[in-house]
């Protein structure tokens, strides 16, 4: 019984920092670079192929509550200064919080220079928030009576960004979610604490082309919102004969990163990464999984072909 207890307390606390206010909310992504259309809506790329992808991550694993991401997105070229997209978002924390985000997206491109690019975005959409509280067992003898009920809502948002970007380079700024929305509110004299805030994004990398066969590929991603503190991700991966990818990431006072990829094809690239927690949580869990596919088609419908550059992010 002690244990059982110990394990919903710890399901408490996650619950808690997912629905409060004061602190990250949005889910976190090791491979950040290749999923960039979920975090900025501004995000574009050169060419005409149709980008799909979709991530996959188990954060915490062991820990009961620990919460899984699901993202899938589609980004289409329309025109040269017009690319459009879609991006879904499923987090979960255990088997109580359900959160979809359904988002398009729309990006306009203006050319700074020969190889410089600049595109301004914007992403519609809406949150649907679920909770199921039903069986879920409180270690204090008084559950939290904002934990009392279950809830089923819907929440319209917005978000913008702004990404430059050349051959080998990108700098990107976003705010995926501009509108506060209460998941939680005040009822019968009792303040829960349920606002989701803006978060906002500061992504950016570049490829140094050792030589022909062998790439350096460093990134960073820098996420902040009101009352938590900035999340710093550092990463370095190198890239082996445009097929073979594997690296390494810091994120500050949090975890270490291992990254790997794989061109299965010119079309299709597979990756992984695994996090190990240096925060007091690692004592709870066994790292965290991600796992993402990346695949292009051109509008014809057809797979890429081997004349074709790489995708580097």
């Amino acid at each position: 019984m002690i244990i059982k207890r110990l394990k919903y307390t710890l399901l408490g606390f996650v619950l808690m920092v997912g629905l409060s206010g004061m602190a990250q909310q949005d889910p976190q992504y090791t491979q950040y670079m290749y999923n960039m259309s979920v975090l900025n809506p501004a995000y574009a790329t050169e060419g005409n192929d149709i980008n799909l992808g979709a991530l996959y991550r188990a954060q915490w694993v062991g820990s009961v509550g620990g919460p899984t991401t699901g993202s899938f997105f589609v980004h289409v070229p329309l025109q040269e200064k017009i690319q459009v997209g879609l991006s879904i978002i499923n987090d979960q924390i255990g088997d109580v919080v359900n959160e979809t985000n359904v988002y398009a997206d729309f990006a306009y491109i203006l050319r700074l220079g020969n190889t410089t690019k600049l595109s301004l975005g914007v992403k519609a959409g809406a949150t649907f928030f679920n909770t199921n509280f039903n069986g879920f067992v409180y270690s204090d003898a008084l559950p939290d009576p904002a934990f009392a009920n279950n809830l089923s809502k819907t929440f319209p948002n917005i978000g913008a960004g702004a990404y430059v970007f050349g051959d080998n380079y990108y700098v990107g700024f976003s705010a995926p979610n501009l509108l506060n929305s209460k998941h939680l509110e005040n009822s019968s004299g009792i303040v829960a604490n349920g606002v989701e805030e803006m978060h906002f994004f500061l992504t950016g990398g570049y490829v140094f082309e050792m030589n022909e066969n062998l790439k350096l590929k460093p990134a960073f991603m820098t996420k902040a919102v009101s009352g938590a503190p900035l999340s710093v991700d550092l990463t370095a991966n190198v890239l082996f004969n445009n097929t073979f990818e594997v690296g390494a990431g810091y994120r500050l006072d949090d975890a270490v990163m291992g990254l790997v990829n794989f061109r299965v094809s010119p079309s299709l690239r597979i990756g992984y990464a695994y996090d190990h927690t240096l925060s007091n949580l690692g004592r709870f869990n066994s790292g965290s999984h991600e796992i993402m596919i990346l695949f292009d088609i051109n509008k014809l419908g057809t797979p890429k072909g081997y004349d074709k550059s790489p995708r580097f992010f």
